[in-house]
């Protein structure tokens, strides 16, 4: 998008103690963050949704380009089609093309070909990369870092989602071209993730695992 000048910036400035407190706020808010594969039918507010769209298109992206689109599924026809395309592929990955080391990785995890959450859930968030923009007279136009920027993007889309009191599900089957086609996407669109999203089905249980401590994920170089 066009840059108009320069506005100041709207920052506020807080006491070492008030960055403390909210640096550990936030950490002990996300880090109850877990991936939910079993979801309730229960639906999920539009504004909960919409909200946290706009949260994740004020992603950092190249050039201010905003390289994505979000697309909001709840028509059960379309979920049980993705779901029914989805499953194909799977059968191929679990067992054709998936090596024995990942398949021992995923053994801990419980996950197999079958894919009810994308029937299940009230709501699938499709997010797309565009490759390039298309302006309303058809011409191209490039975009920049893309796939940094989406991620970004949907980083940001996962812990709004979460922050609002639903569990998600980033799934990526591969490949993902039956997405574009089910949901008659643009040739400048490709698939980067379903993002299922609504309540955690009542007694759900996840996978009893820890995250990395601190020693070993950063580096501080004084």
């Amino acid at each position: 998008m066009k840059n108009d000048g320069f506005k100041p910036l709207n920052f506020v400035e807080k006491s070492e103690e008030e960055m403390i407190a909210s640096s550990r706020k936030f950490y002990e808010t996300v880090k109850k963050r877990r991936t939910v594969r079993d979801f309730s039918d229960r639906p999920i507010p539009d504004e909960v949704i919409k909200n946290a769209i706009l949260a994740a298109g004020t992603a950092p992206n190249g050039a201010n380009v905003q390289p994505w689109k979000f697309v909001v599924v709840r028509n059960q026809q379309v979920k049980s089609a993705i779901r029914k395309a989805a499953e194909a592929e799977e059968k191929k990955f679990y067992g054709e093309r998936a090596s024995q080391e990942w398949l021992d990785d995923l053994k801990s995890l419980g996950t197999n070909f079958s894919k009810p959450f994308l029937e299940k859930t009230p709501c699938l968030i499709v997010v797309f990369l565009e490759s390039y923009k298309i302006d309303k007279n058809g011409e191209k136009h490039k975009t920049y870092y893309p796939s940094e920027s989406v991620g970004l993007a949907t980083g940001t889309l996962i812990n709004a989602l979460h922050s609002s009191g639903l569990g998600t599900l980033t799934y990526t089957p591969s490949p993902m071209g039956f997405l574009k086609k089910i949901l008659k996407r643009p040739e400048n669109e490709r698939p980067y993730m379903v993002l299922v999203t609504g309540y955690p089905a009542e007694n759900v249980t996840v996978p009893n695992i820890e995250k990395l401590p601190l020693e070993e994920i950063a580096v501080f170089v004084d």
